[in-house]
């Protein structure tokens, strides 16, 4: 079974770069890599998006199929949980689907039905 990982972006950012073999070179000049997280800790994560006016997507990958470096690192005080970052632009072949950020009536991150099988941690 393949292991998805998801990396949270702006929606118009995804859409400009859903045609494109490769895309996430700002985050690996930024940051050295892309960050991302696996579906178990995605409602520790996607909470920090809550307060950004602009449309959001989830975008799954099969880490599997990802040219670049994954690794599993220490997000810092994380409590020992440990976060996929992915070490050069993510390539559009190891995408696996797009879902929305989807938000409750007070604006918070609500999970995706996709998820419901998958326990947070």
């Amino acid at each position: 079974m393949a292991l998805t990982i998801t990396h949270c972006m702006k929606k118009a950012a995804w859409e400009a770069v859903q045609s494109d073999a490769y895309w996430g070179w700002e985050s690996v000049e930024r940051c050295g890599f892309v960050h991302c997280t696996g579906i178990p800790y995605l409602w520790r994560v996607l909470p920090n998006f809550e307060a950004d006016p602009d449309e959001r997507v989830i975008v799954c990958m099969d880490a599997d199929r990802l040219e670049a470096p994954v690794r599993w690192e220490d997000g810092g005080d994380t409590e020992g949980r440990l976060y996929p970052h992915v070490y050069g632009p993510i390539n559009n072949s190891a995408v696996t689907m797009v879902l929305p950020y989807l938000k409750d009536a007070e604006g918070r991150y609500r999970n995706n039905p996709e998820f419901a099988a998958i326990a947070d941690e």
